[in-house]
């Protein structure tokens, strides 16, 4: 008897067919970029990041892009600043040793603008180094104009106190700027009672005081302040007005050149009035009481 053929199994059922047909759809590739010529591996570039300088290993990531986009406002104001205190520092130190061909009082005279005598068609100004000035013209400066300029910072604190007390008692006001700080509005600032010009005249005090000794700021001031109409300078003053060379000025001389700096447009030296014959005799009484030339030689 003949062996049966082995019974056939029965085929298995097809797979459903899913509904979704994105199941079906090949994962998609990402496209690859072409090959810059800077990246790693190819001419010129080293072959992995570690080999790059540690300036250049920045990980350009989201991450890292935002927080540098958050610091670089602070490094442009840092930078801005920089750049301010630089440009300002620099010729405020090349004053103490050169002598300023003009200053920024000169120029708005000149101009017409910001000064109280007007347009000035010629400026009469001669410096005059320390050796050649008088001693009496310094002591008077300081007598008229600051009695504590060989002691104080650039800021006299006391005449600024008296100064607000006399605003709130409603009484003309008392000037309390210092020789520093007239030395510093006369060379890069304007004339005028703005908190704009006051915060800077403050910054540049602040470094003539540090980079300046105290000599060279009273030569400064000798020599650019103005002592009448477009006249500025201990040269040029002594000449117009006495005819005499700035060592040669007596006692009465400089005492009258220190009453007019107040208001040299309307003071005359040429002609004093009463009231700067009275103001020049206060100043001298003041030379005596500070003890004269001497109280300047620590200078």
């Amino acid at each position: 008897m003949l062996p049966s053929a082995p019974l056939a199994r029965s085929a298995a059922p097809p797979a459903p067919v899913p509904s979704d047909r994105r199941a079906h759809r090949a994962p998609a590739r990402r496209r690859q970029r072409p090959a810059r010529p800077d990246t790693f591996g190819s001419a010129g570039w080293p072959a992995d990041r570690a080999s790059l300088p540690p300036r250049l290993r920045y990980d350009a990531s989201p991450r890292r892009r935002r927080a540098h986009a958050r610091r670089s406002p602070l490094r442009r104001i840092a930078w801005i600043a920089f750049a301010v205190v630089a440009a300002t520092t620099v010729p405020v130190v090349a004053l103490r040793w050169v002598r300023p061909p003009t200053t920024a009082v000169m120029l708005l005279a000149r101009l017409g603008g910001g000064t109280p005598g007007g347009t000035c068609r010629q400026i009469e100004h001669r410096w005059v180094p320390w050796r050649a000035i008088s001693a009496h013209l310094p002591i008077a400066i300081v007598a008229a104009e600051d009695q504590r300029f060989p002691t104080h910072r650039g800021f006299d604190l006391d005449s600024i106190a008296d100064a607000l007390r006399a605003r709130g008692r409603a009484v003309p006001l008392r000037g309390a700027s210092t020789i520093s700080q007239q030395v510093a509005k006369n060379l890069f600032l304007w004339s005028g009672r703005s908190w704009v010009r006051k915060g800077l005249e403050a910054y540049f005090t602040v470094l003539i005081e540090t980079l300046w000794p105290k000599r060279r700021t009273l030569e400064m001031y000798a020599n650019v302040a103005q002592f009448g109409s477009c006249t500025f300078g201990v040269g040029a003053a002594s000449w117009r007005f006495f005819d005499r060379p700035a060592a040669t000025l007596g006692p009465r001389d400089a005492a009258l050149l220190a009453a007019a700096l107040p208001n040299p447009s309307r003071f005359r030296v040429d002609r004093p009035s009463p009231y700067l014959r009275r103001r020049a005799a206060w100043i001298s009484d003041q030379v005596r009481r500070l003890g004269g030339a001497a109280y300047l030689s620590a200078l």
